[in-house]
């Protein structure tokens, strides 16, 4: 698999702020996200989640939870 953003965006993901939970992953989370065309809610869901073992456990799994049942309510919202 390409690299999924050009050269200009070597230097944003390789200095992260406030760890390095994403900049050691075969891919970060903002490359599948974008790549995806997912929305803010889908995104949280996999930030926190691909996360969790880093950076805050238990909390990161909590916050995806609150995404994903966000997601579920607008899911149920456009099935009529």
């Amino acid at each position: 698999m390409g690299k999924i953003f050009d050269e200009t965006w070597d230097e944003p993901l390789n200095n992260q702020v406030g760890g390095n939970h994403y900049s050691k992953l075969a891919i970060q989370p903002v490359e599948y996200i974008t790549s995806n065309n997912l929305n803010y809610l889908q995104g949280n869901v996999i930030k926190y989640v691909t996360r969790y073992k880093d950076k805050n456990g238990i909390e990161d799994l909590k916050k995806a939870e609150h995404y994903l049942q966000m997601l579920m309510t607008e899911f149920k919202g456009t099935k009529k």
